[in-house]
């Protein structure tokens, strides 16, 4: 019997398990490294956390703009804001009223 030389069998049948076993090691490796994986979510997390204070934040901006929306509704104008909106933008002045720099 020659030493030197393997079984042509036992090749062929190491083969798939060993193909199967690297598959499996790289959709491990993906699982926990990859751009969704598990160490990712640490990151994702604090994303959400700061995603949500945004959020907060637009939140109130709409809903004050939402309020102003409603000031402004063409059936019923708050005059307040209507007079307001008249001297900022068209610079406006009555005869019986003082200008007042601020500056």
């Amino acid at each position: 019997m020659v030493k030197g030389k393997k079984n042509p069998q036992y090749v062929k049948t190491v083969i798939g398990p060993g193909l199967a076993l690297i598959a499996l090691l790289g959709i491990a490796s993906y699982a926990l490294l990859g751009p969704t994986g598990i160490i990712a979510w640490t990151d994702y997390r604090a994303a959400l956390s700061e995603r949500k204070i945004e959020l907060a934040k637009l939140q109130k901006e709409r809903d004050s703009l939402r309020n102003r929306q409603l000031l402004l509704d063409r059936d019923n104008v708050d005059p307040d804001l209507a007079g307001e909106l008249m001297r900022k933008e068209l610079n406006v002045v009555a005869p019986d009223e003082v200008v007042v720099p601020l500056k």
